[in-house]
């Protein structure tokens, strides 16, 4: 099916991204058509104040959880393509420019990866399996949907997927404390995930599936040429393994109490 890019929608869900949602809309004038953000009413700091200095569509929700969240932002784009981006997240001068000349073009494609370049603790990680780290984000609405999962939710695709030239840059985590402040949140969620799926927990998945993944980012992906910041993502990693697989444990034994 041949359709045609137009003019581009974006979304953003934000709470409490006022280090990083001006980046973020800064980087998309001049080359988003229609921006749509969705403010968790629970935000605490500056984030709605910021985001109201723009010319964007700012809406107010409760939070839905990470996919239905985004799905009320696309359900209020005005155009067919939309590129789904984070608070934390920005374009670079290249990915815009190649944004930019995808406009009125015909395509056969659904969807196109784009490369993230990701940085932790002010670092750019370029090994660890991070890099290139391709993501979908650029796609026809009319052609695509959000999944239901809690978290790492992803796009379901009816179509071909395509590839973007350029990188997406992502901020994350600039420091240990911000890291473990979403921790805790992303390993429950998960271990909820899992646990909803009926999905067992054994000892290898306490021991070996944390100790795998290190030797795979640490040494397998040559995550010690990142130097210490390697290191501590390689070991938060397995970290969250464990930890996903904990919590998963100790909602069966709850479960298993009250049967």
């Amino acid at each position: 099916m041949v359709n045609k890019i137009e003019k581009l929608s974006a979304i953003i869900i934000a709470k409490n991204e006022e280090k990083n949602i001006e980046r973020c809309i800064n980087s998309l004038l001049g080359c988003i058509d229609d921006i749509v953000v969705v403010v968790d009413n629970s935000s605490t700091d500056d984030t709605l104040k910021i985001v109201n200095k723009f010319n964007v569509n700012c809406l107010r929700s409760d939070w839905l959880g990470y996919a239905k969240t985004k799905t009320l932002a696309l359900k209020n784009t005005k155009y067919n393509w939309v590129l789904w981006i984070d608070a934390d997240e920005c374009l670079t001068r290249e990915l815009k420019d190649e944004l930019i000349n995808l406009k009125n073009k015909e395509t056969e494609i659904a969807a196109y990866n784009i490369a993230r370049r990701a940085f932790f603790l002010n670092k750019q990680i370029k090994h660890c399996g991070w890099y290139p780290g391709y993501v979908t984000r650029l796609f026809n609405k009319n052609l695509c949907k959000f999944n239901d999962n809690q978290v790492h939710e992803q796009l379901i695709i009816n179509g071909k997927i395509g590839k973007l030239k350029y990188d997406l840059e992502h901020y994350t985590d600039p420091n240990i404390k911000h890291y473990y402040n979403k921790f805790n949140t992303y390993t429950s969620l998960a271990a909820n995930e899992l646990n909803n799926k009926k999905r067992n927990v054994g000892v290898g998945d306490l021991i070996l599936r944390p100790l795998f993944l290190f030797i795979k980012m640490y040494i397998i992906r040559l995550g010690f040429l990142d130097g210490y910041a390697g290191l501590i993502l390689s070991v938060f990693s397995a970290n969250y393994v464990f930890t996903k697989y904990a919590k998963l444990w100790e909602l069966k034994n709850i479960n298993d109490k009250r049967t």
